[in-house]
């Protein structure tokens, strides 16, 4: 929702690409990341963060006009990652993540807060595991 308020502003030619970057870091991402320190992504999930990265700095970034052929062309990923030099956000939640878990950590019992990792042996044979 947060995206689809600012889409115009991220599409306008009126507006520079800094200004643009500058409102996808300020008004976008951190909603877009909000409580990601709490998150156990999935590959699913790793993927539909970066398709949404993607489609929002195309949408700055625009499509790029051949000078030979006059033809325009999306930009490729690749393109995109060299062109936003921030890290992803799948960088960014697990970075974020490591930061939480160090707090955790460094929290005492008395707290009432425990770290929770795999425990050793084998899991019983039941139904799977739901997410």
């Amino acid at each position: 929702m947060c995206y689809h308020s600012v889409q115009n502003l991220l599409s306008s030619r009126l507006l520079s690409k800094n200004l643009k970057m500058k409102t996808y870091r300020t008004i976008i991402l951190p909603v877009v990341l909000y409580g990601c320190e709490t998150w156990s992504l999935i590959l699913r999930e790793e993927m539909k963060l970066r398709v949404f990265e993607n489609m929002v700095l195309r949408r700055i970034f625009g499509p790029r006009r051949n000078e030979v052929t006059g033809e325009s062309r999306r930009l490729h990923n690749k393109k995109l990652n060299d062109l936003y030099s921030s890290p992803n956000n799948v960088q960014v939640t697990k970075s974020r993540r490591m930061r939480w878990a160090g707090h955790v950590a460094r929290m005492g019992v008395e707290r009432g807060v425990y770290m929770v990792g795999k425990l050793g042996g084998k899991r019983q044979l039941v139904s799977p595991r739901h997410r």
